[in-house]
């Protein structure tokens, strides 16, 4: 930014700026009569060309028009923008939205992401890794052939379900032995320290499964074949994306409803997602990512503005944002989903 004098800070600010509201490009003749220096479309066509050559404006078209790049939106966002405050009443409102009502943590995400929606006019999404509470009860029921649902209640009552593959000749009764099983052994643990507990159970068992193996072994009564696999690690977060159907508004021309489609298509790819909002957790504030800078939207032309949200001893929560097209409002937006995270911690 140093290297732009006070000239072309000021054209290519209004090139932005009509970039922002309208998404279209701008001239030079209309530069001329926006900017408050008495300048000549010529002299602003040189400015034009000089930003063009540093790559931070381009031409879409054959016109004479320019719009920024992504890099000259990460410019003007680290060096040129003004992000404004939140209104009192604007604070109110995303406060009393986000309200916990007694509600479970996953009811208090949807109805932020819900919110945050609808007041960006984008898609919004959140990211909250799950709480490793005690197990209060666990149960297996059979729902199909080699197919069973398992119902695991924590304390403070929150139930989650999930459907699991099991073994071909698994009984009702095998399930049921298996539920006592762990309600019996592991009550009181977490889920991970379950899954630990069972696993130095079952390393203790193969130690001494693997000794009297051995020994009929060497003895010549059997011969060892078979494979051993390793247990899939298991995924302890989830998303929540809401508004979608708002990034179909405002399309200015044919091309943004491609870029819309593409959009839709990276939404599906959840689990690249969370590799991208998982950049934000580190973050003390809220991060940016502009169109290429990263490779989930770099397709779509897109933007994501996150933030962590942290508890009352400042430990990560998750993360909360925004997805639109890279012409976002930025100065908007931002704080928004930055007073958003801090509400969802201080309910949490």
């Amino acid at each position: 930014m140093n290297i732009l004098n006070e000239r072309s800070r000021e054209i290519f600010r209004q090139i932005v700026d009509a970039y922002i509201m309208t998404g279209e490009p701008v001239g030079s003749r209309t530069l001329s009569k926006k900017i408050q220096m008495p300048l000549s479309p010529a002299s602003v066509r040189n400015v034009m060309a000089d930003l063009e050559e540093s790559g931070l404006i381009y031409s879409p078209f054959t016109s004479a028009g320019r719009i920024p790049t992504d890099i000259g939106l990460r410019l003007f966002v680290d060096g040129l923008l003004e992000v404004g405050n939140l209104t009192k009443k604007e604070r109110n409102n995303i406060e009393i939205q986000c309200k916990n009502e007694g509600q479970r943590m996953e009811d208090v995400l949807v109805q932020a992401t819900s919110m945050l929606s609808g007041l960006s006019h984008c898609a919004s999404m959140v990211m909250a890794p799950k709480r490793d509470k005690p197990l209060k009860h666990i149960e297996f029921v059979q729902i199909a052939p080699g197919r069973a649902l398992v119902v695991m209640v924590s304390e403070g009552d929150d139930v989650e379900n999930r459907v699991i593959d099991i073994p071909p000749g698994i009984t009702p009764s095998a399930l049921i032995q298996a539920a006592n099983y762990i309600n019996s052994k592991l009550l009181g643990h977490s889920f991970e320290e379950a899954k630990n507990l069972i696993e130095q159970e079952i390393s203790i068992q193969k130690a001494e499964l693997d000794g009297l193996t051995q020994n009929i072994v060497e003895q010549g009564l059997a011969v060892w074949s078979g494979t051993r696999k390793d247990s899939n690690k298991i995924n302890r977060e989830s998303l929540i994306v809401r508004g979608q159907a708002n990034l179909l508004d405002d399309l200015e021309a044919e091309e943004d409803l491609e870029r819309v489609r593409l959009l839709f298509s990276d939404l599906e790819r959840k689990k690249d997602l969370i590799e991208l909002l998982g950049l934000a957790k580190n973050a003390e504030g809220v991060r940016i990512f502009i169109g290429s800078e990263n490779n989930l939207f770099s397709l779509s032309g897109s933007s994501v503005i996150a933030a962590p949200y942290m508890d009352e001893k400042n430990n990560l929560l998750g993360v909360i944002g925004v997805i639109g097209p890279t012409r976002l409002n930025y100065a908007r937006i931002i704080p928004m989903v930055d007073y958003t995270a801090k509400i969802i911690g201080k309910i949490l």
